[in-house]
């Protein structure tokens, strides 16, 4: 049986259970040897030093130190870096590339939860749910009698903001459905578009003709405010806005002036800053349903990080091509 490689822990060390329970682990150490309770939140110390200079594997995840020069200077052996959670971009430096270090990302897998919870909250914001729940609330009856004028998910129009892994994965969720989607991003062509099933639309069209508009677009100098007042400002009354990408993408004020309109609902899982401070009036309108940050990987979809990153080392031994390889050009315009 050929040796196996050395691998090293590079991430905040509480971590390491979630993201590898013990069948996960297990089957990672008959691929690597690796000793779990040995993790780099820094790259100090002795025995830490020791392992890393035999280390070619560094497994890595949230809390990964910054590869600069003086790092991989002590890593001489390193050839691969596998990210056990989504953007690379925190602690990767310029030297990565230059010393030809391969480097993967689990950044598909964490893809899949905030698909899902963007697609959950579509389908209850054209049910108008969150609004019916404190009406039934307070009024204790059911309104209209039961039979609600002006909601469901029949030919609701869903407007897609970008084609990053989580806007394809939840095009493929919302496939199944009675829905229009539409898709508007500058990097993708109407031939790709396509390929993916759905119209692609300049950005004002997509605003003025969804009831119901997700943001997926990464968070960059170009993206920033991306939905301000005047993009606000052409969706339809009654139009619900979700954003699980980056609070940056929005801006809030603009947001809040719609809100307090009465014009606009809105589903944000992140915000900006993060949290908000504690007198923002986001907390308080009724039309906005804010979540704590929670549609990435949480509780039991830790493992599948750590699965992807198994498969990932399982694929680097028996010299196949990795599956999620990170490219250094796409860093700019990705997550």
């Amino acid at each position: 049986m050929p040796e196996r490689p050395q691998a090293l822990f590079a991430m905040t060390d509480r971590n390491i259970p979630r993201i590898f329970p013990p069948d996960v682990l297990a089957r990672l150490r008959g691929v690597v040897e690796i000793d779990p309770t040995l993790v780099a939140e820094e790259f100090t110390g002795q025995r830490l030093r020791e392992t890393l200079a035999r280390t070619e594997i560094l497994i890595t995840g949230w809390g990964c130190p910054r590869l600069d020069a003086a790092a991989l200077d002590a890593a001489p052996k390193l050839r691969a870096v596998l990210h056990a959670a989504g953007s690379v971009k925190g602690f990767t430096t310029p030297e990565v590339w230059r010393r030809g270090i391969t480097v993967s990302s689990a950044a598909a897998a964490n893809a899949l939860p905030v698909a899902e919870y963007t697609l959950a909250m579509i389908l209850l914001a054209g049910k108008d749910v969150f609004a019916l729940r404190d009406r039934l609330r307070a009024d204790r009856t059911l309104p209209y009698g039961g039979i609600i004028p002006g909601i469901g998910n029949h030919g609701r129009r869903v407007g897609v903001i970008g084609a990053s892994r989580i806007g394809r994965r939840l095009i493929e969720l919302l496939r199944p459905f009675d829905l229009r989607v539409s898709l508007a991003d500058p990097y993708v062509d109407e031939a790709e578009a396509a390929r993916l099933g759905v119209p692609l639309l300049p950005l004002d069209d997509l605003l003025r003709s969804s009831d119901i508009v997700t943001l997926h677009a990464p968070d960059t100098p170009e993206t920033r405010h991306l939905l301000g007042a005047r993009e606000l400002a052409l969706m339809p009354s009654g139009s619900v806005l979700i954003n699980t990408a980056r609070g940056a993408l929005l801006d809030h004020d603009a947001l809040i002036a719609e809100l307090r309109a009465g014009r606009l609902s809105a589903v944000l899982d992140v915000t900006d800053p993060e949290p908000l401070p504690t007198d923002s009036p986001l907390y308080d309108l009724p039309n906005a349903f804010l979540t704590p940050h929670l549609a990435g990987s949480q509780g039991n979809e830790l493992a599948r990080l750590g699965l992807t990153v198994v498969e990932e080392a399982e694929r680097l031994a028996t010299g196949r091509e990795l599956a999620y390889p990170v490219d250094p050009a796409a860093l700019e315009r990705t997550a």
